[in-house]
């Protein structure tokens, strides 16, 4: 059976149990569902407990069934505790080598919870045996919920029964998250900060292809086209595709790449998303990329971005051809890079709109003019209820559709810097660059 078939059967069944269960959490708030096909069948799960319980029929069980641990009396004792039961916690791989939650994240930097944001990670010390000779070793606290994840169920039941996974896919079901952007009928990739460390071992030594991650593409051979330049900065085009930074990996950026071209370093004063094109400002030395940081912190420049959006249904949202959305943000602790609206945690985002086209086949052309420069603060703004609830065509973090019929020709993220607006930092000459989307 192909993923998608398999796909669309387990939303069929769950949209069933909705009907039969009026009461159900589905309701009010929607859940990751998993399918993991192989030769003759698939699997089939969801994240955490559906409705108070881990066993539903059709679906996998937990990897290991959490009991509740008896209270602490104190954050430290509580911390050990929940380290019993983490080491209880085991994965296979298809080797048939098991590892616990602990030695899985052994070697991960801890999480912060949205409450613990703002204050300072910890890490506890705790006795392990090694060689036979007691030491002590640093091991970071595994993320609340970590293993209950759609994948890691899946995975376990397939070695479990000597079954060989080809394909895996996780994609939300039910009422859309207030929080994270999350729709039904979307893959989604596994989460990053919960799920990752244990794929890392479970999928040791397998081919197990994974939907949402074939969606990103190369960007060898896209040129940066250069807008302006004097010995004190750059304007430069973006192309989709490349970063603006240098990120962990290898892949180049436009700081770089410039960098290599001019023979001496060079430093964007603000960056756009890797999918995102458009205008992009560079200075040539650190004394202007300190006064246009100033620029930017002062709200001094004015910028416009060009966005397609995706009018899903009847969108009250959509109907006002203008308008502010204010949406707090806070980065996902469990799932980075992506972004979630949190009202009492998150940093103020505030975006203006004008819908300047409607078009027949259900998409919007829209400027944007961000008044805040929050990570992904316009793809958050565009695609959450609380926003435009119309997420921007291509954007396979907060809105990628399940493709049925995959051709490998998914659409570039539609959203583009295309217009910018600022005083020169040495002549205050007026600076004015328009480059068109074309979208």
């Amino acid at each position: 059976m192909r993923i998608e078939e398999a796909v669309i059967e387990v939303i069929d069944k769950v949209h069933a149990y909705m009907r039969e269960h009026p009461e159900s959490e589905l309701h009010r708030q929607g859940k990751m569902f998993g399918v993991l096909t192989y030769d003759g069948g698939y699997l089939s799960a969801f994240s955490a407990k559906l409705d108070g319980s881990y066993h539903h029929e059709g679906f996998v069980g937990p990897v290991y069934e959490m009991r509740e641990l008896p209270v602490g009396n104190s954050k430290t004792e509580s911390q050990r505790l929940q380290r019993l039961l983490f080491a209880e916690y085991r994965f296979l791989n298809r080797q048939g080598e098991s590892k616990n939650l602990l030695e899985i994240f052994a070697n991960e930097k801890p999480i912060l919870s949205p409450e613990e944001w703002f204050k300072k990670g910890q890490r506890d010390n705790v006795q392990c045996t090694k060689d036979n000779v007691q030491c002590t070793r640093e091991y970071p606290l595994p993320p609340s919920g970590a293993g209950e994840c759609c994948g890691p169920k899946l995975l376990q039941e397939a070695f479990r029964n000597g079954i060989e996974p080809k394909e895996m896919a996780e994609f939300w079901v039910g009422a859309p998250s207030r929080t994270e952007i999350r729709r039904e009928g979307v893959f989604y990739a596994p989460c990053s900060g919960k799920c990752v460390p244990i794929l890392r071992h479970m999928l040791a030594g397998t081919e197990v292809k994974i939907i949402a991650d074939e969606f990103r593409r190369s960007v060898s051979g896209k040129a940066i086209k250069r807008l302006y330049e004097d010995e004190y900065l750059l304007v430069v085009e973006k192309p989709e595709g490349l970063l603006s930074v240098p990120g962990k990996g290898d892949e180049p950026s436009v700081a770089s790449i410039l960098t290599d071209e001019c023979g001496y370093p060079v430093m964007p004063v603000h960056r756009l998303d890797q999918d995102t094109s458009g205008i992009l400002v560079v200075a040539k030395n650190n004394e202007i990329y300190k006064t246009m940081q100033a620029y930017f912190q002062r709200r001094d420049i004015f910028k416009r971005y060009e966005a397609l959006i995706n009018v899903q249904g009847d969108n009250v949202q959509c109907t006002k051809e203008e308008g502010v959305i204010s949406l707090p943000l806070l980065p996902n602790p469990y799932d980075r890079p992506r972004q979630m609206a949190d009202i009492q945690h998150g940093k103020p985002a505030v975006t203006r709109y004008a819908i300047r086209e409607r078009r027949a086949d259900g998409t919007m052309l829209v400027d944007f003019y961000p008044e805040t420069g929050r990570t992904h603060q316009l793809r958050v703004h565009a695609a959450h209820p609380d926003g435009l609830d119309a997420p921007i065509v291509g954007d396979r973090l907060y809105g990628l559709s399940i493709p049925i019929s995959p051709d490998g020709k998914e659409s570039r993220l539609m959203l583009h810097a295309a217009e910018i607006r600022f005083r020169h930092p040495v002549t205050q000459e007026e600076m004015h660059f328009c480059i068109p989307s074309h979208f």
